[in-house]
């Protein structure tokens, strides 16, 4: 178990960089517009025919996971979308097909945005507001009769997946708020937010890897915290983070929760299955290649030995050195942005 001084440069230097990648300046905002864009869009949809039976907080905003947008140089993060799903019950059956949905989402948008860019997705129009810097992405999906909290997922290939946006949050929430009752600053969330930022950068290099998505390092860092918790610094926390997560994956081990059933076995005929908790027929890493496995055990093995340089360095007091292992992880931002005010 790694221990260092919550005094020691590399905790401070890593605190200030968590409370800048948070972001959080524009909380209030978000909260606002994203309350007049459901209410607009659920306005144009019923006045199409259709029923808007919810419009639940969604996405990595609502579990506190999300990222500030940086897109200077080289070094370019897009930041937190803002999900915003639109759980609809058609009233024929050309509404529950997703081609048919995204039209008339779009068009939704188009009239009440008309000066605002937008894009369509395999499953969502995006909504780029430029002079806010944020980006909503409207998501349709059908309502589950019977269950309040179950949704069906349309995707652009025609499957249908049933899934639960609250699930999903409460799945975080409840790895936040027992982090919360530990001693020290170290929280789930934010160390959830180091990976993501971690990630933008490996995937600039990446071998084979074309993504990794948000909802696999969600899961992967629930795995890591059932297992590990956190530590009092986010040095020691990434370094056992880190080298559970390499084995993990070098191992193909079975990546599974019991939060809302049973702990589900491994998913037939995949090389290594990290299973959605909400539906175990879901196995996120269902589709990853043998060498697109054993590049995210590179990552994961290669951040253990830069975030132990740098906590080595902290001890002999070469903060240099330091902080160069750290810019090795999280990319010349973390140069500019380490030394704040915690």
């Amino acid at each position: 178990m790694t221990h260092l001084s919550n005094r020691s440069t590399l905790h401070r230097r890593m605190s200030s960089f968590v409370d800048w990648i948070r972001g959080g300046d524009k909380d209030e905002l978000i909260i606002k517009q994203s309350g007049d864009i459901r209410d607009r869009i659920s306005n144009q949809a019923e006045k199409d025919g259709l029923t808007v039976r919810s419009t639940p907080n969604s996405g990595s905003f609502a579990k506190k996971t999300g990222l500030r947008k940086h897109l200077l140089g080289d070094s370019s993060v897009e930041g937190q979308d803002v999900d915003l799903p639109f759980v609809i019950s058609p009233k024929h059956e050309d509404g529950t097909k997703i081609d048919e949905l995204l039209g008339r989402f779009d068009r939704y948008a188009a009239t009440c945005y008309p000066q605002t860019q937008r894009k369509r997705t395999r499953s969502s129009i995006q909504l780029d507001f430029v002079a806010s810097k944020l980006r909503y992405d409207l998501v349709p999906m059908l309502a589950v009769a019977g269950d309040d909290e179950a949704q069906i997922l349309l995707r652009g290939d025609g499957q249908r997946r049933r899934t639960s946006v609250q699930k999903h949050i409460d799945f975080v929430t409840r790895r936040n708020g027992a982090s919360n009752a530990l001693a020290g600053r170290v929280r789930f969330n934010e160390c959830v937010r180091l990976l993501k930022w971690w990630r933008e950068f490996r995937q600039d290099n990446a071998r084979v890897i074309e993504d990794v998505p948000s909802i696999l390092l969600d899961l992967l860092c629930a795995h890591a915290y059932d297992r590990c918790a956190v530590e009092e610094t986010y040095a020691g926390t990434l370094a056992r983070w880190f080298d559970l997560l390499a084995g993990t994956v070098r191992r193909r081990d079975l990546v599974a929760f019991a939060d809302f059933g049973s702990r589900a076995s491994a998913s037939p005929g995949a090389l290594w299955a990290v299973l959605d908790p909400v539906n175990a027929d879901n196995n996120i890493a269902s589709q990853w290649s043998s060498f697109q496995i054993d590049e995210l055990g590179d990552w994961f093995e290669e951040g253990f030995d830069a975030i132990n340089r740098a906590i080595a360095a902290d001890h002999r007091g070469d903060d240099s050195e330091s902080l160069k292992s750290l810019i090795e992880l999280f990319g010349n931002p973390f140069k500019h942005y380490c030394e704040r005010d915690s």
